[in-house]
C-alpha cells in the first residue's frame, strides 16, 4: 500500500467482549473480520478532542461510495465506559446524525476496554475528580488522539492524529486498502 502505511502489526490477537451502542455484546475482532476498519478511541464527555475525532470520520465515510463502505467498518471505543453506557453512545450517535450502518460504537467492562486500547497503544486516564450536587463524579481525561486503520488481514497500516487529520486522507488510505 505504498509509502503511507509504515506500521503492520497484528492487531487481532487480543480477543474481547464489548458492549454495541444497542447493548449487545460483540466479539472483538470478529466485528471487524474481513473488513477494513477505522477505529477511533474517544469519550462522550471530552469538550474538545474527541468530538473532532468523530467529526473527521463522519466526512470520511460519508464521502466513501457505497460499494466502498460496504468493505468499511467505522468504529468508535469508549475508553470511559463508566459514564459511556450504551445508551449514553447512542445518544451520541444521534446527536451528531451517524448513520449507523456503517457505525458501531463499544463500550465494555475496564479490563476488556483496557486491554483493546493497550493493543492499540492508547492511553487515557482520569484527571482530577469532583462531585456534582448529585454526587456523581465529573472529570476529563487525558488521552491520545488517534484513529487507527486497520486492513481486511487485521493489520494495523496507520494511526492518525484524530482531531486534525484530513478526511481525504483517509478516504485516500481506505482506498488504497480496498
Amino acid at each position: 500500500c505504498g509509502d503511507n502505511f509504515e506500521l503492520n502489526e497484528n492487531v487481532t490477537d487480543l480477543h474481547v467482549k464489548l458492549i454495541n451502542q444497542d447493548s449487545i455484546v460483540v466479539e472483538y475482532p470478529d466485528i471487524i473480520k474481513n473488513k477494513i476498519a477505522v477505529i477511533g478511541f474517544i469519550y462522550t464527555h471530552c469538550p474538545d478532542i474527541c468530538p473532532l475525532t468523530t467529526h473527521n470520520m463522519q466526512l470520511a465515510q460519508e464521502s466513501l461510495s457505497s460499494s466502498e463502505l460496504k468493505d468499511v467498518q467505522f468504529i468508535l471505543v469508549s475508553f470511559d465506559p463508566e459514564r459511556d453506557t450504551p445508551s449514553v453512545l447512542r445518544e451520541y450517535a444521534s446527536v451528531r446524525n451517524m448513520n449507523m450502518e456503517h457505525w458501531m460504537l463499544l463500550t465494555g467492562n475496564r479490563k476488556n476496554i483496557d486491554s483493546l486500547i493497550s493493543v492499540f497503544n492508547v492511553k487515557a486516564f482520569h484527571d482530577d475528580t469532583t462531585f456534582n450536587e448529585k454526587g456523581e463524579p465529573e472529570y476529563f481525561m487525558i488521552h491520545t488522539d488517534r484513529i487507527s486503520l486497520v486492513d481486511q488481514n487485521g493489520r494495523l497500516r496507520q494511526n492518525y492524529k484524530g482531531s486534525t487529520v484530513k478526511p481525504e486522507k483517509l478516504d485516500e488510505d481506505i482506498n488504497q486498502l480496498l
